[in-house]
């Protein structure tokens, strides 16, 4: 990924955080657990978050990084309201979502939406794109000529041509498929999206230019995203914080420069020394330093 883009995400972090701390999060997550139950007589549930504490403030990009198993991706599903909460609270904007019902939300048009991994399975694949994009609008109650009419303008902010929404999901690439899925996101403006590995399945000139078109949302519409992910190198390029979870709990959180270049955890030091560098020497040394770790 190019540097400057990495420099310049650090240096808004930098300059806005003074003010930044002074306003109130848009997301707050408090001291939330998510357990499921396991087969067999009376056995306990399993606990997979552990007293999980986040926040995303307005216009910010909390990165959200971790190995496979973490809990990352049961976080982004419990602020969704797609996980029940064992105990702990999510609050959006002040307010209480934590065990509020799906058509509640839609209702009183809580602004927090997603953008899933898979391209090719988060799109209904029987629905033209324009329907697709339609749907969530009409769901808040807007009339099917005005929905229709907003389509174009969604389109255009994702850098797709207006005959896109006369096509099935099926004639698009991954990278113009999340495109759509961004577009449906954006839909009805929300405050916060949850992007859970949205670039993970695309190849390396597609992930930049949908990282881009991130940023460039960002900057133009002021969302947040909460950007789960288990690429040190993508988290970089795109938070302005980052929280590093590991088991279920979150072991790290600060800027992005001081996690992603100074960690203190060694879970974190850990994640860093495997993170391949397209230099070799530099790629060789950071073997070097990954295999003289202790085991976290």
């Amino acid at each position: 990924m190019p540097s400057t883009r990495m420099a310049m995400r650090d240096d808004v972090s930098v300059e806005d955080d003074a003010a930044s701390g002074r306003r109130t999060p848009l997301l707050e997550v408090d001291d939330v657990r998510v357990a499921y139950p396991q087969r067999g007589f009376r056995r306990p549930d399993m606990e997979i978050l552990h007293g999980v504490d986040l926040t995303v403030r307005p216009g910010e990009t909390m990165g959200l990084v971790g190995e496979s198993g973490s809990g990352k991706t049961t976080l982004g599903r419990a602020i969704l309201g797609l996980t029940p909460v064992a105990s702990g609270a999510v609050r959006f904007g002040g307010v209480d979502i934590t065990r509020m019902p799906c058509r509640t939300r839609v209702a009183r048009d809580i602004g927090v939406q997603a953008v899933f991994q898979d391209p090719y399975r988060s799109l209904n694949p029987s629905l033209r794109v324009g329907d697709l994009l339609a749907e969530p609008l009409r769901a808040k109650g807007m009339s099917k000529s005005d929905a229709f009419g907003r389509i174009g303008s969604l389109l255009s902010q994702v850098g797709l041509p207006p005959d896109t929404a006369s096509r099935l999901p099926q004639a698009f690439s991954g990278g113009q498929r999340q495109r759509i899925a961004i577009a449906r996101a954006l839909a009805v403006r929300p405050g916060l999206i949850i992007c859970d590995e949205p670039v993970s399945g695309l190849d390396l000139a597609t992930q930049a230019t949908v990282l881009d078109l991130l940023v460039h949302l960002q900057d133009t519409l002021g969302v947040a995203y909460l950007f789960i992910t288990h690429d040190l190198s993508v988290v970089r390029y795109i938070s302005h914080r980052v929280s590093v979870m590991r088991g279920g709990e979150l072991v790290e959180s600060g800027d992005c420069r001081t996690v992603t270049e100074n960690p203190r955890h060694p879970y974190t030091q850990r994640l860093l020394a495997a993170s391949p560098v397209p230099d070799p020497d530099r790629q060789q040394r950071r073997r070097a330093l990954f295999e003289s770790l202790p085991a976290s």
